[in-house]
């Protein structure tokens, strides 16, 4: 193969090579971002089709600018076929998916693991890698860079760039009434088109990640402690189970037509329907509910080394565990006493299959935790929290057993964006009926405890499932979805907890108010009656029933 290649190769000026590359990186890989542009134009009819083509000839010339200046003879060749397999893997997902490759998704990217990663691929998605990969590279290697002295390489250079400049100045001065609304207003734009997109957001997560490394630890709420009302006996425990990619028009507790909550609507619980999100997609969402920071006050690189809700109740006397089925806690948890994987406990792999997990492993986990304590003469609070595998996508149909298949037919690919709507619907809404087995399922648990006990559940963020051409999550939070951040929450007590009456009385008059994960932090140091000055009463859920209780 190699002498075929060596003995057919085409030899070509650098200037063309690079011209060649920098037309493919600009055409065939950006169809959807040429698409959603043309929709945003002024123009109809031939205009519009013309404001497309000077589009992809901007794009072309400035990626040719950008190659003429890195391009050399000898690196030509190699940086071309790194861009190549850059924008091929990565315009699938943006094209077929509705994906946004921004620095929120390369850090979502970064800190999932092999087994979310490797859902991600499907036979369409090699096909495409097939075609906007392989095929480009085998072709780049039988072209081959001609010989030329470094003065004509210099001049022909400068020439070219300043040709190219000159294209790209006439194609923005020729649309600029267009251009500059449409990306001004829609700057997630950039974000679809590769690879420039990938390059982009890729440098500033690996810049925010040096910038944000080997930062001092700041110590936050050291005045924690626990005040123990007259009424409480004895420790108690609060269950709070972190959701994944649960949106809450798909409950039927918020009002979704499907009954996907058929147990949880029995029990005895606080629902809240008017509930929002941190951030899109896990990475954001789970340090900025913990870290006591409102959204539009989050600073994730202070998040990242600040010391937050865990820390503060588990400083206040709580005894602090969390369990995992996901990708980790994203350093929410990293000063804890117990962390517990189950997935890698040999007694709970029924659950799984190729090291992923259903749910169902949480419930076993949390059974055996709970054996480990006294509960006749339990001594310490304790705060659990539960973080699931819960509806992450695109492999929907992996997240729950046989028996929970409610809704049918269903989607049972990856391949989700093929999948005809209502059936990915369905498989969608299992998940979901499966997280309320879940979580009736705790309460069942906490309910056998002869200790006061409470559960909390909030989702991390949404998911789209094909609304406006978008699947999955991570679309910046500025134009996502509702269904990326709409998310389910609700609260339960046991019978013994004290307050538990005059809490359900007062706050079933605010279960349609608007909360958000921002309300998480002081609610849950209201419930477990930890005192600290960086306790922020207003955002407290409880605050406006203290009167009461």
């Amino acid at each position: 193969m190699l002498a075929f290649i060596s003995k057919n190769k085409i030899s070509l000026p650098l200037a063309l090579f690079n011209g060649l590359v920098a037309c493919w990186l600009a055409g065939f890989t950006n169809l959807s971002f040429y698409r959603n542009i043309s929709q945003l134009s002024s123009y109809q009819g031939m205009s519009n089709y013309l404001f497309v083509f000077v589009t992809f000839i901007l794009l072309s010339s400035f990626y040719f600018f950008v190659l003429q200046l890195l391009n050399w003879r000898r690196t030509a060749k190699p940086l071309s076929i790194i861009l190549v397999i850059m924008t091929g893997m990565t315009s699938y997902f943006v094209n077929q998916l509705g994906v946004e490759v921004s620095t929120a998704q390369i850090e979502n990217v970064a800190q999932t693991d092999l087994h979310e990663t490797l859902d991600l691929l499907s036979f369409p998605f090699l096909l495409w890698c097939l075609l906007t990969v392989v095929l480009p590279v085998v072709v780049l290697s039988f072209l081959q860079i001609q010989p030329q002295s470094f003065k004509k390489v210099i001049l022909t250079k400068v020439a070219s760039l300043v040709v190219a400049l000159a294209v790209m100045g006439g194609g923005l001065f020729s649309f600029y009434s267009q251009y500059a609304p449409i990306f001004r207003e829609h700057r997630q734009l950039k974000a679809q088109i590769s690879p420039m997109n990938v390059l982009s957001s890729g440098t500033s997560y690996i810049r925010k990640q040096f910038k944000h490394a080997n930062k001092p630890l700041v110590a936050y709420g050291q005045d924690a402690h626990v005040v123990i009302p007259a009424t409480q006996r004895q420790p108690k425990i609060l269950v709070l189970v972190v959701g994944e990619t649960a949106r809450a028009q798909n409950f039927s507790l918020d009002g979704y037509s499907k009954n996907t909550n058929p147990e949880l609507s029995k029990l005895d619980i606080l629902n809240f329907n008017n509930v929002s999100s941190c951030g899109t997609q896990t990475s954001v969402s789970v340090p900025c509910m913990f870290s006591g920071m409102p959204r539009k006050d989050y600073d994730e690189g202070l998040a990242s080394h600040r010391e937050g809700l865990l820390d503060i109740v588990q400083r206040a006397g709580y005894q602090v565990t969390w369990i995992d089925n996901n990708s980790g806690c994203k350093g929410t948890c990293t000063r804890i006493k117990n962390y517990i994987s189950p997935k890698d406990d040999p007694r709970y792999q029924k659950w799984c299959d190729h090291g992923e997990c259903r749910d169902g492993i949480l419930i076993d986990a949390l059974t055996d935790y709970l054996k480990t304590l006294d509960m006749k003469n339990l001594k310490q609070n304790q705060l659990i929290v539960l973080h699931q595998m819960g509806s992450h996508g695109p492999a929907y149909y992996k997240r729950y057993p046989a028996e929970f298949k409610k809704f049918t037919p269903i989607c049972e690919t990856n391949n989700i964006q093929n999948c005809d709507h209502q059936a990915l619907i369905n498989t969608y809404d299992n998940t979901i009926v499966y997280t309320d087995h879940i979580l009736a399922s705790t309460i069942d648990l906490l309910k056998q405890q002869p200790v006061a006990s409470s559960m909390l559940y909030l989702s991390d963020h949404g998911e789209s499932t094909g609304e406006s051409s978008l699947y999955l999550h991570g679309t910046p939070y500025m134009v996502a979805p509702k269904e990326q951040t709409h998310i389910p929450m609700l609260l339960w007590f046991s019978q013994n907890w004290s307050e538990r009456h005059h809490i359900y009385q007062c706050l079933s008059h605010y279960k349609d108010s608007a909360w958000s994960q921002d309300n998480l932090f002081p609610t849950v140091l209201g419930l477990l009656n930890v005192q600290t000055q960086v306790y922020d009463q207003k955002l407290d859920m409880l605050s406006s029933c203290k009167g009461q209780i």
